[in-house]
């Protein structure tokens, strides 16, 4: 470059020039700086580097509901970080004994787990649980166990098929005799037990629901409620405890022993899904997005050594943004996790400019060292101000009360500015060795082939602009936002789909409203007027352990204990004698012939149905018996005898304990449960169940409003997620304008040319407006991770405009000649490696981040289209108005 025209230069381009040519002459010093730097920064970032799991962290403590919550939490920490165990097995009794036996097996792994919680297996509801029904019900209990009374006093004395089948036709027969029974149940367990076997599956007959006549295709769950002590130093705090967890039912072969299925959720499984998800879907998009970039950029720079020299580039500049990071932050949580594969994606956008100018100035002649100097002149000042505002557009988060984005904002606003910084360090000291062929280049291979007749309607372009824009406005009204945090997650987690399954039952809802109050008359009062809500299912307080009619109950009990006598709680004995094959099959005949009668009984439709469905499985019986060798037949029936008879002991001697109960109170309470509605300093706590399913977000909305209306202390995971997704919202029409403004303002010190930041902001703000139209076409809603997006686009999109308009007022085009320049081929690859950085979290298993990804790709592929559709017709048209006299 000639002395003069270096002289000429502005400061800041002549500190830019002196920076670019120093890091020209020093390579190897330079290089071998920013490498010890790396290693550095590597090891720092990979010994302190945590990560944060808590969303609700993720939101400024001084929000009214982070209050609440604080409040809560403190009061009742025990419903704070918990795993919930969910048990089903074939039969209540065998749901029962795996969870009886995994709690207390787990409940001897102090070090893992704070508390283990299995209330229904406490002693306190195994005496007194049947005091928490109603008379009617305690009556026909009595009712049930007396007509039962002489099958299972004769299964007592010997529990063998001979005996069961002979007991079973003497009450047919009696049925026949016009004595009134009820044991159609009966009939249907047992032929779904003989069913079973001889499919090959074995099944215990469930007399816990033949007794108590409850319904048996109801699902038999058991729930176990933990506190795992949560290893904070490492990346998956409950990874310990829930590999404990399975590892422990592995180990008691709960599966095999008693068909049960385990699953874990609550919000420490959900968040470690979670967790797992994003890191697992950034670690994939991060792969993809560097494959993606490098295929680019080879397409782009047509030089195997300008890519590499741009990826050790984005390397460099992504390890120091990550201990970067780690010494301003500390930790990542599941939103800034993707400023991996932001800065992927943005990156390499100030190279990509550098480079391709510098390739196009290679057909003037002038040296390496000049050609750089003067590609960094004609682009410098554009990437200092694509920094600044792309920066811009992150650091408006961090005023935000949203944490957790304010993090983002932090870290990848400054990855931006030492991405730009390592570019003007990185690219001309490699230039020197790997520099990038100014013949590999040449504007009219590529750039004449964008289509451009567009140019020559600017007024037609500019029209259609305007009627889309209409067409977007008014779609803005019906744009939505997904307040449900389960739809963050990975739908097909086991935490989430079991966690969903619970929603589903109002009964069973893991989420509800939780409200400390000061003593137990203002829970009284509460509870009267949240009971009549049509959103409340259900309200619950510390007195609703407290049965009601206790002595009238009492008395029940005590009557149906006396009815049945000490005899019939004898322990089951074994079989008196061994019977052989035909002897079982001996008492089969008779029991059929009496079935058969009772099936032609039109008098008796409901047991005719059943017996006509016992005798099909007896005649199948048979047959297998006569198909098979002896001794196969022997085990068939040996199975048969313990399905049937396995789990009566286990029912009985529930049952004698339950007809023990006493007069119950507050004091007589296990401490394990009145802990949790009674907490040590005094606060009582009252529960609202919603009456539906709110895993939808109109039901959610409708359930806390209900019960804000009433107690505004309320708190826990509804009010959370509805509260947070309001104050979301709210902190991005905060960060949207602040972005605005603060580019605004860059713009202007940089430009001072209003006309020139009408033509940057324009097709910005078309592209935003057109990305929200498209969430309403395309059924995609806001939520709490891709809401970003639009302040984002602030900061990225803007680049693109800036670069055009930047070249055109310095070299006075604004035709078709624009988009046939480095400047137009660049801001093309730049939005495509930007695109392919996004577009890569598409992919990611964690839903937040792929609806980030899509939501930033359509931003991006709208601005690609604004600016090479509608800038140049705005500037085309500001041109001829400003020729015009």
């Amino acid at each position: 470059m000639p002395p003069d025209q270096y002289a000429l230069l502005s400061q800041s381009n002549r500190f830019l020039s002196d920076w670019i040519a120093f890091a020209y002459r020093h390579t190897v010093w330079i290089m071998l700086a920013l490498l010890l730097c790396a290693v550095l920064a590597a090891s720092y970032t990979m010994r302190n580097l945590g990560v944060n799991t808590n969303t609700a962290n993720m939101l400024s403590e001084e929000l009214p509901f982070r209050i609440n919550l604080a409040r809560f939490e403190k009061a009742f920490p025990q419903y704070e970080e918990i795993l919930v165990l969910v048990l089903n097995a074939p039969t209540p009794e065998q749901t029962y004994l795996a969870a009886t036996q995994l709690s207390a097996y787990l409940s001897e792994n102090q070090e893992t787990f704070g508390t283990v919680l299995y209330l229904n297996g406490e002693s306190f509801f195994q005496a007194n649980g049947l005091l928490y029904k109603s008379q009617n019900e305690i009556r026909l209990l009595g009712d049930q166990l007396s007509n039962a009374q002489p099958l299972i006093a004769g299964i007592i004395r010997d529990p063998s098929l001979f005996t069961f089948f002979n007991l079973l036709q003497e009450a047919v027969t009696e049925l026949l005799s016009g004595r009134k029974l009820e044991i159609d149940a009966l009939m249907y367990a047992v032929a779904s037990t003989i069913d079973s076997n001889l499919s090959g599956r074995r099944q215990a007959l469930s007399w816990q629901t033949l007794l108590q006549d409850e319904t048996g295709n109801s699902p038999h769950r058991e729930f176990i409620i933990l506190r795992p002590k949560l290893d904070f130093s490492q990346i998956f705090p409950a990874e310990q405890a829930m590999t404990t967890i399975h590892q422990a039912a592995k180990f008691l072969d709960l599966e095999n022993q008693y068909g049960a299925r385990l699953r874990i959720t609550g919000d420490v499984a959900l968040a470690h899904e979670e967790l797992t998800s994003a890191m697992l879907g950034a670690q994939d998009a991060g792969i993809i997005a560097i494959i993606g970039v490098a295929i680019i950029l080879l397409i782009a720079l047509r030089s195997a050594g300008s890519v590499i020299t741009v990826l050790i580039s984005l390397m460099l500049g992504l390890i120091f943004t990550a201990a970067f990071a780690t010494l301003a932050v500390g930790h990542l949580n599941l939103i800034s996790i993707a400023f991996a594969v932001l800065y992927i994606g943005l990156g390499v956008d100030y190279a990509i400019h550098l480079l391709l100018r510098y390739a196009e100035l290679g057909k003037i002649g002038l040296s390496q060292l000049d050609m750089l100097l003067t590609a960094g002149r004609d682009t410098g000042r554009s990437l200092i101000i694509c920094a600044i505002t792309t920066a811009i557009g992150f650091y408006a988060f961090i005023p935000t009360t949203y944490q957790g984005i304010a993090e983002l904002g932090i870290i990848s606003g400054t990855g931006m500015l030492i991405s730009l910084v390592v570019t003007l360090t990185v690219i001309p000291a490699l230039q020197r060795y790997v520099p990038i062929q100014p013949q590999s280049f040449q504007p009219e291979d590529c750039s004449s082939r964008l289509p451009i007749y567009w140019l020559r309607y600017p007024r037609t372009v500019l029209l259609v602009t305007v009627l889309a824009g209409g067409v977007s406005i008014m779609a803005l009204p019906e744009v939505k936002f997904d307040h449900n945090l389960l739809n963050m997650n990975n739908p097909n987690g086991e935490a989430v789909q079991t966690f969903r399954e619970l929603l589903a039952d109002p009964e069973q809802s893991p989420w509800f409203g939780a409200i400390p109050v000061d003593n137990q008359l203002e829970a009284k009062k509460l509870t009267q007027k949240l009971a009549p809500l049509p959103e409340v299912e259900k309200v619950v307080s510390l007195a609703d352990f407290i049965p009601t009619e206790q002595t009238e109950k009492l008395v029940l009990l005590d009557e149906i204990s006396l009815a049945l006598g000490p005899d019939f709680f004898t322990p089951v004995q074994p079989a008196n004698k061994h019977y052989t094959t035909a002897q079982q099959r001996s008492a089969l005949t008779p029991l059929l012939q009496s079935l058969q009668l009772l099936t032609q009984d039109t008098d008796h439709a409901i047991i005719a149905t059943a017996a006509q469905k016992l005798t099909n499985s007896l005649l199948a019986l048979l047959s297998a018996l006569d198909s098979t060798r002896p001794i196969d037949s022997q085990q068939l029936l040996a199975n048969i005898e313990q399905d049937l008879f396995a789990l009566l002991p286990e029912t009985l001697a529930r049952l004698q304990t339950a007809l023990t109960a006493s007069e119950v109170d507050v004091d007589s309470l296990p401490e394990s449960l009145r802990s949790r509605w009674l907490s040590p300093e005094g606060k009582y706590l009252v529960v609202a169940y919603p009456a539906s399913n709110i895993d939808d977000n109109e039901a959610l909305r409708k359930f806390v409003r209900a019960v804000q209306r009433y107690a505004p202390q309320v708190s826990s995971a509804p009010i959370i997620i509805l509260e947070a997704g309001e104050a979301v919202v709210d902190a991005f029409i905060q960060a949207f304008t602040l972005a605005l403004i603060g580019i605004l303002f860059a713009l202007w010190w940089l430009l001072r040319n209003m006309l020139s930041i009408l033509l940057v902001l324009i097709p910005l703000l078309l592209a935003a407006l057109f990305t929200v139209a498209a969430t309403v076409i395309l059924h995609i809603p806001f939520n709490f991770a891709n809401i970003i997006a639009l302040p984002l686009l602030l900061g990225i999109g803007i680049d693109s405009s800036i670069h055009m308009v930047t070249r055109g007022r310095h070299q006075h085009q604004t035709d078709a000649h624009l988009l046939h320049t480095s400047t137009a081929r660049a801001i093309f690859f730049s939005a495509l490696t930007t695109m392919v950085g996004f577009g890569s979290l598409i992919l990611s298993s964690h839903p937040g981040t792929a609806s980030m990804g899509l939501l930033l790709s359509i931003g991006i592929t709208f601005i690609l289209l604004c600016v090479f559709l509608v800038l140049p017709s705005l500037m085309q048209l500001f041109s001829r108005n400003q020729a015009q006299p």
